[in-house]
């Protein structure tokens, strides 16, 4: 997405104690540092939306959870009940606790464990009473070192690094420092205040929502991180320049070559301890609390890995929702691998890699968004339906847009399908090059989509066929000329 400066200044991101008003109802979404979901807190999710809501949660691109359609009155029930299992552990910080990780941490192959910086992270921004004048969109970023976060635009980031060593990044500085791990949330955080403190000085910067915002001074948010590391005596030992080509988190391209993350990856993903990770891709990030009483019953029963030789605990850290809009379950035993992937794929799941369903992303459209001009989540269903199982997959990921505003994008290279009143507009969204392709409404539509008086009859149809073609010919547009 953009990180152009925006006109307004008031930040508008919704919390559970502030929720934002929907044309489908209020809009409420709660915080999940690094992804961690315990089972009895999903459980009340779930029942939060079939309670309170529509029904669903939806999973957003920085890990954290939804709820619609929430009548006058029920946000406050959703507080108290949210509170009760611990997602809602401080009032005047809920809104800034967004904090993606990798979500295989601690299990994957490659990386160290980070759960304990994650904690030590958003325990750090509760405490700090300066910080709940960060801008809700600010994001927090904690790679173990696999590198699976590249791709995420975060506005600061921690990386795990060899020899307990983590790197501190600051969005769009191309330095990097290295410190000892016992000082690198204190540097983040640090960054964090150097950047209330840019934003609060006004002048240009007074609109800046992300880092990258800043029309200057992003290296006094480094020289800030650095000074913590000099107070407290740890050497700086690695700030030198990031080679031109090195991704690091809050640094995306659009462009890495890395794999995918295990949590952007439907299927199963071996663990270092022999075990192994299912990762379900959740269409449209649209949950269903069955869905979720499902995924966190069968968490329930997996025990978590011992550690240090005491007893593991069963569902303590055995579910995570990811960026990439899919939760995984963790520490799976091969006899249990095969069971749960056929009843999470029974429930409308994926966790198969061909799915037509990979790289499909949407806003909510109508009816629930008054400014869309179609049913986006709809039409996106229908034509990744169309594409089935089993193809080649397209190399752009695409997005269905209901307006102008594209809202919820993903950073870098995308395809988009924008509803506009002429029909839906599509292109590779990357490349100069591509000129948009215009699938017009049919001529026999009761009404132009998105007119005024159209009340609750159904938006302009398009050609199906026509529209199925041109999301293909966008997504492999970038394929045939990027190689």
């Amino acid at each position: 997405m953009s990180t152009s400066r925006r006109e307004r200044t008031q930040d508008a991101c919704p919390g559970v104690l502030r929720t934002h008003p929907a044309a489908d109802g209020a809009l409420a979404r709660l915080r999940l540092p690094g992804g961690r979901l315990a089972p009895r807190a999903a459980r009340e999710l779930a029942a939060c939306a079939r309670e309170l809501g529509d029904g669903h949660l939806e999973l957003t691109s920085r890990g954290n959870v939804q709820i619609r359609g929430l009548a006058d009155g029920a946000a406050v029930a959703l507080a108290g009940r949210a509170r009760a299992v611990g997602l809602l552990p401080s009032d005047t910080h809920e809104r800034i606790r967004n904090i993606v990780a990798s979500p295989l941490s601690g299990r994957g192959p490659g990386g160290r464990d980070v759960r304990g910086l994650v904690a030590a992270l958003d325990e750090g921004l509760r405490a700090d009473p300066v910080l709940a004048a960060l801008p809700g969109r600010v994001l927090f970023a904690v790679d173990d070192g696999s590198g699976d976060l590249e791709g995420i635009p975060a506005d600061l980031a921690l990386r795990a690094q060899p020899g307990g060593r983590t790197l501190v990044c600051v969005a769009g500085e191309t330095l990097a420092l290295r410190v000892p791990d016992m000082v690198a949330v204190p540097a983040l955080l640090a960054a964090a205040r150097a950047f209330v403190d840019r934003v609060a000085a006004g002048g240009p910067a007074a609109s800046a929502w992300r880092v990258a915002e800043l029309p200057d001074g992003r290296d006094q948010l480094l020289a800030a991180a650095a000074g913590v590391a000099a107070t407290a005596g740890a050497l700086v030992a690695d700030d030198r320049p990031v080679t031109p080509g090195t991704s690091i988190p809050g640094m995306s391209t659009g462009r890495s070559k890395r794999p995918a993350s295990p949590g952007a990856r439907p299927g199963a993903h071996a663990q270092r301890d022999g075990r192994w990770a299912l990762t379900a891709l959740v269409p449209l990030g649209r949950l269903r609390a069955d869905q979720l009483d499902l995924v966190a019953g069968i968490a329930e029963r997996i025990e978590e890995p011992s550690v240090g030789g005491d007893q593991g605990t069963a569902g303590a850290g055995a579910l995570v929702v990811t960026p990439w809009r899919s939760v995984v379950l963790l520490d799976l035993t091969a006899a249990q691998l095969a069971d749960v992937r056929t009843r999470l794929a029974a429930a409308g799941l994926v966790v198969e890699e061909d799915s037509g369903w990979l790289g499909v992303t949407s806003c909510a459209g109508r009816p629930g968004c008054a400014r869309a001009l179609a049913d986006v989540r709809r039409d996106a269903t229908r034509v990744a339906l169309a594409a089935g199982a089993g193809a080649r997959r397209p190399a752009l990921p695409v997005h269905w847009s209901g307006c102008g505003r594209r809202c919820g994008q993903p950073s870098g290279a995308v395809a988009e399908v924008v509803a506009q009143p002429d029909g839906y507009h599509v292109r590779a969204g990357s490349l100069a090059s591509s000129a948009p392709f215009v699938v017009t409404w049919a001529p026999d539509a009761p009404v132009p989509v998105g007119a005024a008086g159209d009340g609750d009859r159904e938006p302009g149809v398009v050609d199906w066929s026509a529209l199925v073609d041109a999301v293909t010919e966008a997504r492999e547009l970038h394929r045939r000329e990027t190689g």
